[in-house]
């Protein structure tokens, strides 16, 4: 049966941060993912977990000034060296936490990019994560990297599966890999079934996050048959987790008959 983690970030907002954490345990949750560790101390959030019964599963490296509108730097000629202190950073949340994936964004490309701007960029791209990839290797984590839709983050760097199935393959680095999020994945190209059953059999997909479509609510409407989609990574003996990267229609315990309902069908 799959396995869901809260996210944080887009879940229990009605509650402050820190109590985030026991919001998502009393409701049967396991393990929490979210966006940034980087406000509070390591040490801090560690106990959070341990006080609740959670593991972590995923956060982002630093991703450039996010309140600027920037959306990661891996891709950035330039910016190779805030970059890479970022992946070390995380690296170093991630040895407390004991959190075995973190997601390395890559950037927006600049408006109008020429097709020679677009390969310097992907050069940068792939060194970058070539780097950051043996760098967490040693440490045990696998660094990841996700197609994100254009809707949302005009002028991602990456937005395909397969082309971010493409770098994985091209650098061969065991620990990348690839974050599967179905709500993107919808939007941009839709044909889930077949993403599903095309990529989890390859061992390149790291991690998976669910969203309602088009309105990135709870999965239980909109365009997406959830339990389908289900049972098919249930099917497939996906060992990873599902991020539940939603921004709830209410409150987020009252939203979560969709899940209650999956693990009663399947207790």
């Amino acid at each position: 049966m799959p396995r869901f983690a809260a996210n944080l970030s887009m879940m229990y907002t009605e509650h402050p941060f820190p109590a985030r954490f026991a919001a998502a345990s009393a409701d049967g949750f396991d393990a929490v993912e979210y966006l940034f560790p980087y406000e509070y101390d390591a040490a801090v959030l560690r106990r959070l977990l341990d006080e609740h019964g959670l593991r972590q599963v995923l956060f982002n490296a630093p991703a450039g000034d996010w309140e600027a509108g920037e959306r990661g730097t891996a891709a950035l000629p330039g910016r190779e060296a805030q970059t890479r202190a970022g992946v070390e950073r995380a690296l170093e949340y991630a040895a407390v936490l004991d959190c075995p994936r973190i997601h390395v964004m890559a950037g927006l490309l600049p408006a109008g990019a020429t097709p020679v701007e677009a390969a310097r960029h992907r050069d940068t791209y792939l060194a970058n994560l070539a780097w950051a990839a043996e760098r967490a290797a040693a440490a045990g984590v696998d660094i990841l990297i996700e197609p994100i839709n254009h809707r949302d983050m005009q002028g991602y760097f990456l937005d395909r599966q397969a082309e971010a199935h493409a770098v994985v393959r091209e650098l061969g680095a065991g620990n990348l890999k690839v974050q599967l999020d179905l709500y993107h994945c919808q939007i941009t190209e839709g044909d889930l079934t077949t993403a599903l059953r095309r990529d989890l059999p390859t061992g390149r997909v790291g991690h998976l996050q669910i969203a309602g479509v088009p309105d990135r609510h709870e999965p239980d409407a909109g365009e997406l048959n959830i339990r389908h989609l289900f049972d098919v990574i249930d099917e497939l003996a996906f060992e990873g987790w599902i991020g539940c990267e939603y921004r709830p229609r209410a409150g987020t315990s009252e939203g979560l008959g969709w899940l209650n309902d999956y693990r009663g069908a399947h207790a």
